[in-house]
């Protein structure tokens, strides 16, 4: 049988039970993964929500936790309260081997004293108290448990935590469904569900539909916690299957065609499900102001995009220039943050999208706002890059056919090859490979000459890039 949640919800003792777990927190919420704040020491935390989902005074005990975690400001950027994150703690008396790599601390002290917290979700116990609340569509505190009641869900699948995802975690449920959850969390409508959820409305196969999922309505603000969805057993990651044929000498030319089709597929019933609207001049210039301004603070923080920086910035130039003399352009919501990683191949060769949270780094508002497919395209031109790059010796005329068949397969659908608006694809391609350059200095050094050698191309100030990818 199912744990079931405790009908209290909210700790009577939450703040003995954080001031308690702060000293713990304190180091190992900068080792995660997940963990946006790296580099910053941890000062303090305001409790957002704290409920009860088993009592910690029985063998295992669960905590759901959103914390706004303090640090110092970044240098020169605007102040800041601080990031929340969803937290799954696990409390036992001592941990079985098993569990070691999940390991929080030893509390010394408050309502836990003597007790040993850990990540709950390594443990198939309190990951399956979560799919059991969605389930039986829960209420507990501040916490909603919703579901299509449409879908079944079994009881007593068996859960397992999936370890190499970054901005989030994932657990797996008997190969059945996957649970997506967020770790930092804010309020507002997320993407990540909102777009899955309007394109089952609209029947796109190409995303798999919601079948539950987690919120939380705390006072005036609600939050989307975790989503539910069915488990794509078997399937590939795009990014592990290109290098694998990349390592085999195997052409890629086949997949990128059918998943630029599929990429057209959830683009054109995006269209259909949500509004979209034209980008005059006014909106262009804010979308070029944007550019303009990552790109500044790119080259401060980075100093080996200075030799470039002229030649990029003509990028955006030569965007705001076509929109001076009247060109407009349709927008509309997209997935924000494609790339192969966000892409999986299933047994029989149908290709689905992913994560529709864009990038995590970006204000919700920012992420929600309609913009040119163009900027997804450009994010897979960018990840064929990488993974060209990623091979001993490097590829790039496999890249090069990848790019050109992504883009014919997208045409086949959506009836215009992206490369035939090359001043507007080069444009979103810069910003990508700017961006990329900081995040490779910052997190990964090793990789920072893989966005740079797509910056010495794109910073031409012809817009050839519609040359070199065709065939």
């Amino acid at each position: 049988m199912a744990d079931t949640v405790t009908p209290s919800g909210t700790t009577p003792t939450s703040g003995h039970l954080l001031a308690s777990l702060a000293p713990l927190l304190r180091e190992w919420l900068p080792r995660q993964r997940w963990f946006a704040g790296k580099g910053r020491p941890v000062t303090g935390f305001t409790p957002v929500a704290f409920t009860e989902l088993l009592p910690a005074d029985g063998r295992v005990g669960l905590h759901h936790l959103i914390l706004r975690v303090h640090q110092p400001p970044v240098p020169g950027a605007p102040s800041h309260p601080g990031d929340c994150y969803q937290l799954l703690i696990g409390v036992r008396e001592a941990l079985p081997p098993r569990l070691a790599p999940a390991l929080i601390g030893h509390v010394e002290q408050g309502p836990l004293a003597g007790r040993t917290v850990y990540e709950a979700l390594y443990d198939p116990r309190p990951a399956g108290v979560l799919l059991e609340a969605l389930r039986t569509r829960a209420r507990v505190g501040g916490l909603r448990f919703e579901r299509d009641q449409r879908q079944e869900i079994r009881e007593g699948l068996v859960a397992r935590l999936l370890t190499a995802e970054q901005s989030n975690s994932s657990v797996v449920y008997g190969d059945t469904f996957i649970l997506k959850l967020l770790r930092r969390v804010v309020p507002g409508v997320n993407p990540d569900l909102e777009i899955p959820l309007a394109l089952a409305r609209e029947g796109c196969a190409r995303v798999p539909a919601p079948t539950a999922w987690l919120h939380a309505e705390l006072e005036a603000d609600a939050y989307v916690l975790a989503v539910l969805q069915p488990f794509v057993s078997g399937a590939a990651d795009g990014w592990e299957l290109a290098l694998r044929e990349l390592a085999k000498g195997e052409d890629f030319v086949a997949e990128a065609r059918t998943l630029g089709r599929a990429t057209a597929e959830v683009h054109t019933a995006l269209a259909r499900a949500l509004p979209t609207v034209t980008l005059g001049q006014a909106q262009l210039r804010l979308l070029v102001d944007g550019m303009s301004e990552r790109l500044t603070a790119a080259v401060q923080a980075v100093p080996a995009l200075r030799p470039y920086e002229r030649g990029l910035r003509s990028a955006f130039e030569a965007l705001d220039g076509l929109a001076a003399e009247g060109r407009t352009w349709t927008a509309q919501r997209i997935h924000g943050d494609l790339h192969l990683g966000q892409c999986l191949r299933s047994p029989s060769g149908s290709w689905s999208l992913i994560d529709f949270e864009g990038e995590p780094a970006r204000p919700l508002a920012e992420r929600r706002m309609p913009q040119p497919p163009v900027r997804d395209i450009a994010g897979m031109l960018r990840s064929f890059d990488y993974a060209a790059h990623s091979a001993s010796p490097p590829a790039p005329q496999w890249a090069h056919r990848c790019r050109a068949a992504y883009c014919r397969g997208y045409a086949e659908v959506a009836g215009r090859d992206p490369r035939t608006d090359p001043v507007l694809l080069r444009a979103y391609e810069t910003d990508k490979a700017v961006y990329e350059v900081v995040y490779e200095a910052r997190h990964r050094p090793d990789w920072l000459p893989v966005p740079l050698s797509a910056v010495r191309r794109l910073a031409t100030s012809d817009p050839t890039l519609a040359r070199e990818t065709r065939p």
